[in-house]
């Protein structure tokens, strides 16, 4: 370990390996770090022993949803987090990097229905022998009319066995790529502890009026037969028709709108114009008498209205679009719903059409898809005279849910509401303010948060008619109609929870009192998933949870240092999150929030399923290592896209092997035996006053100076530009350094046959040591494998590398003193235009030269040249005169590193040796 007192660095040097290779790591280091526990994270304590929480650096994790299939994007992204995670570690802090899954929500009930071939029917009872019909389904979808029914209690345990079989994979991908967390520390979205932590921040958000429940109209997915929230939408471009058809005066004259959506014409509730459409302002007040239906509705004004779209006047239904529930609430129109939950027409004539001709159409259109409703409705149109033209094609964008396949309804239902800034303009306020206090990473990052925040025409929905998730824990009275109280719901006490209504009983009731006039009926709606997610803070935290580890777990952890996620999802889960801990904790969640792009294809194509574009991440890495996969992820920065790159790994696994590599040559100078074999362990002391050849100075310097500029990149969670830092300079010391100090630090005569001195030699020792031990560090959270394995050549049985210190510039800036570090720049452009005669003759590299002259582009140039030419010389195998000059041209600014060679003369190319038989 390094003596931070005074800076010497003491090596435990253990057996060198024959052949290295990155092969065979991972396996290696995983098995030491499970067994050593060496991320696993204790809570650390002040002086009075109460947690220290300036100790601590807190994670929180993104809980994957298991129920999706794996590719490189998840490699992506907690490549990023675990960098961050690995160097925090290192600078000192107890690093808290939980894990967690999530199960909950609808992609895990679609899972289960496809590869078990089932589905819910609430009237059926438990069957605690149930077998579903298939174990997988080979990816084929089992149509709805295939499943077999079975109850809500049975679907549950079904989804949480499958979720079980995921999250394995998952763990096993984590593993595989070298994440540092700590397996003790995992959650489930669904599990016992988390549903305790959601239903009790509900029934304080319900106690505090921030929860509330209400009819009103909400997108609906007909597929999965449930609402979505505004956060889960998705615009997509929908094929179909605008229509113009005439409304009528008293008198018969028409007025034309056009519309997508005809099937919608017995729900409308009055035409809308801008205020400002000077061909509506003289309508404004009066009234029309829609086709076919003949009921009479009012000619209104609402600034939403756009002017120039289609006809400039639409006709507003309850409900088409958003649109409409916004004139819908504005301008207090009746409410006409004519879509049931299925997507269909309802099934009887709604009482505002009094028309009997219209009655009789509507009769046409019950039991419909809206699909074969507007067949209907059209002909009719057109029968009436009331359709002007035939319909045009269109292309218009429509709301989906995001995992969902056909167009959003919108339907009127009882739904539960979580308060967000969307109807509170105080809220929204102080929302925006704690966005401003977030550190984005990028920064750029944030005006998304404030758009979305702006944007918000709505509080969250957040219930769900659903199965497998958490309900909501609440019960109403059933009155002596045998009718719901829903505005009395009875809630538990915080110490029964968690609960499941549907099985659980109030206080004061009976199970036989369920569902009976008198008695009390339970919520069957769940919680979005959502409403789970934007609790992981607390939920990894331990809070409110009454024991006294749980307590201290959160005083060393909340607020949380980072929430690292995709930029996609700081709509739901960024926003949401901060929404849950202002309105229970007031405060932020977390300090900062790093933020990940997408993957995009070869062809800069986004990764996607539907798209059969993904690559599975096994695949890279049993092709190229961990930790090569790793530094293509690094080398990308937060919030930009990046590519999936194979050539990327390729370099990563070339550095890898080269750190591996360049350490043992390093650590086997003067360890080798007559047999040429690396012996036995041995130690060494690498102190940085040892370091006095102006070369080797020149080093430290450019290292301390990496070592800074890395570091501050790091804090700053620019975690790429400290990788390219870092990066370049160790492929520098590669190539140039060690190059031009090789024979020095074996301590071969030069051509003149003048040995070097010890101190020259010892120095050159110290600076190859120092350097090495240095960039094994640097590396660490990038290559988490290969760092480790070279540490343990240097550190044997001293702990793991991703335990040992950050490095900090100060011993190696006391070693450099005033060297510049632009030298070894000078000293490696000086070897390879001296290499370069050689190639450019065609001859060996150990080619004799006999005389040659350097020319540097300026006096800064030339003294950094005189400084290292003995070590120039012998890497360059000159054996006669090696002079400097200055280049007197006005080609060659001063400030530029420019290195020629002139006046040269090479010897005979040495002799080849006889191939052994």
């Amino acid at each position: 370990m390094t003596d931070q007192d005074n800076s010497i660095i003491h090596a435990s040097l253990s057996p060198l390996p024959d052949r290295v290779g990155v092969d065979g790591l991972e396996d290696k280091w995983r098995a030491e770090w499970d067994n050593d526990g060496t991320y696993e994270f204790e809570i650390p304590r002040d002086g009075n022993g109460a947690p220290d929480r300036k100790a601590v650096y807190s994670i929180d994790t993104p809980p994957p949803t298991v129920s999706g299939s794996l590719h490189v994007g998840h490699v992506f992204s907690y490549t990023h987090t675990d960098v961050i995670a690995r160097y925090e570690r290192m600078r000192g802090k107890h690093v808290f990097y939980p894990m967690g899954w999530d199960d909950n929500g609808l992609p895990t009930e679609r899972r289960v229905q496809n590869y078990y071939g089932v589905r819910v029917d609430t009237s059926l009872k438990y069957d605690p022998d149930f077998k579903p019909p298939f174990e997988g389904t080979q990816g084929k979808k089992i149509e709805a009319r295939d499943q077999v029914p079975i109850s809500r209690k049975n679907f549950v345990e079904l989804c949480e066995r499958l979720t079980a079989q995921d999250e394995k994979q998952f763990e096993a991908l984590w593993r595989s790529l070298g994440t540092s967390i700590d397996w003790r520390q995992t959650y489930h979205t669904i599990g016992e502890h988390p549903q305790r932590v959601a239903q009790k921040a509900f029934l304080r958000n319900l106690e505090r009026g921030e929860a509330y429940q209400k009819d009103a109209p909400s997108l609906w997915d007909v597929t999965f037969q449930t609402a979505v929230a505004q956060a889960e939408l998705e615009s997509r471009e929908y094929d179909g028709f605008y229509h113009r058809v005439a409304f009528r005066f008293e008198d018969g004259t028409p007025i034309y709108i056009e519309t997508t959506r005809p099937e919608l014409l017995a729900a409308c509730g009055a035409l809308i114009a801008n205020p400002d459409d000077e061909r509506y302002q003289k309508y404004f007040g009066q009234y029309v008498y829609s086709p076919l239906f003949k009921v009479k509705v009012p000619i209104m004004a609402h600034p939403a209205a756009e002017m120039d779209k289609g006809a400039g006047i639409a006709m507003c239904c309850t409900f088409g679009d958003q649109t409409d529930i916004e004139w819908w609430r504005d301008l207090n129109l009746p409410l006409r719903p004519i879509i049931q939950r299925n997507g269909r027409i309802i099934m009887s004539v709604p009482d505002w059409i009094s028309d009997e001709g219209g009655k009789a159409i509507f009769e046409e259109t019950e039991g419909k898809t809206t699909f074969t409703a507007r067949k209907i409705i059209v002909e009719h149109l057109r029968e009436s005279g009331d359709l002007d033209g035939e319909p045009k094609p269109t292309k218009r964008m429509t709301n989906f849910y995001e995992k969902g396949d056909k167009p959003l309804e919108i339907v009127t239902s009882r739904q539960w509401y979580l308060k967000n800034g969307g109807t509170d303009m105080k809220l929204r306020a102080e929302l925006l303010e704690r966005g401003k206090e977030l550190q984005f990473h990028p920064d750029f990052m944030r005006v998304r948060y404030e758009n979305w925040v702006n944007g918000l025409n709505g509080d969250w929905l957040i219930s769900r008619q659903r199965f497998f998730g958490v309900p909501f824990p609440l019960w109403y009275p059933v009155n002596a109609d045998g009718e719901p109280d829903y505005d009395h719901p009875i809630t538990p006490s915080e110490d029964q929870l968690p609960i499941d209504p549907t099985n659980d009983v109030p206080e004061g009731y009976t199970e036989d009192q369920r569902d009976v006039p008198g008695g009390f009926t339970a919520e069957k709606d769940i919680m979005d998933t959502w409403a789970t997610s934007s609790l992981t803070p607390q939920i990894v935290t331990h809070w409110e949870e009454p024991d006294q580890e749980s307590k201290d777990l959160f005083k060393a952890t909340f607020p949380m240092d980072l929430r690292p996620q995709g930029q996609d999802i700081i709509r739901t889960w960024l926003f949401t999150t901060m929404d849950r801990a202002h309105l229970e904790n007031h405060c932020l969640p977390w300090a900062h929030t790093a933020l990940s792009g997408w993957i995009l294809d070869p062809d800069h194509k986004k990764m996607s399923k539907s798209k059969g574009n993904v690559v599975v991440p096994k695949e890279p890495i049993e092709k190229y290592g961990a930790d090569a996969v790793r530094y293509w992820a690094a080398s990308a920065k937060l919030g930009l896209d990046a590519t999936y790159d194979e050539g990327q790994m390729k370099i990563g696994r070339r550095l890898a092997i080269k750190l591996l590599n360049a350490t043992k040559f390093a650590l086997a100078i003067g360890r080798e035996d007559d047999n040429h074999h690396v012996g036995a362990a041995s130690s060494a002391d690498w102190d940085p006053a040892d370091v006095t050849e102006p070369l080797d100075r020149a080093v430290m310097a450019r290292l301390a100076s990496v070592i800074r500029e890395a570091t501050k990149s790091m804090d700053a969670y620019e975690h790429s530009k400290a990788l390219e830092l870092i990066e370049t300079f160790f492929w520098q010391f590669c190539d140039d350094y060690i190059e031009l100090v090789k024979n020095r630090a074996y301590g071969t005569a030069d051509s003149t046959g003048k040995t070097p001195t010890a101190a020259a030699v010892k120095s050159a020792h110290t600076t190859l040591g120092l350097g090495l031990e240095a960039f094994a560090r640097l590396l660490a959270p990038y290559m988490p494998f290969a760092t480790e394995e070279v540490w343990h050549w240097m550190h044997a049985g001293e702990g793991s590398v991703h335990t040992s210190s950050w490095p900090t510039a100060e011993p190696y800036e006391a070693a450099a003193g005033d060297a510049d570090p632009d030298m070894l720049v000078w000293a490696g452009k000086a070897l390879a235009e001296l290499r370069g005669l050689k190639s450019q003759a065609k001859v060996s590299m150990k080619t004799p030269i006999l005389k040659a002259t350097l020319n540097a582009a300026n006096e800064a140039g030339k003294t950094a040249i005189d400084l290292s030419l003995v070590d120039i010389a012998e890497a360059g195998k000159v054996t006669g005169p090696l002079t400097v000059a200055v280049e007197d041209s006005a080609d060659s600014p001063d400030n530029e590193i420019i290195v020629k060679v002139s006046d040269s003369e090479l010897g005979e190319p040495p002799a080849k040796k006889p191939k052994k038989k």
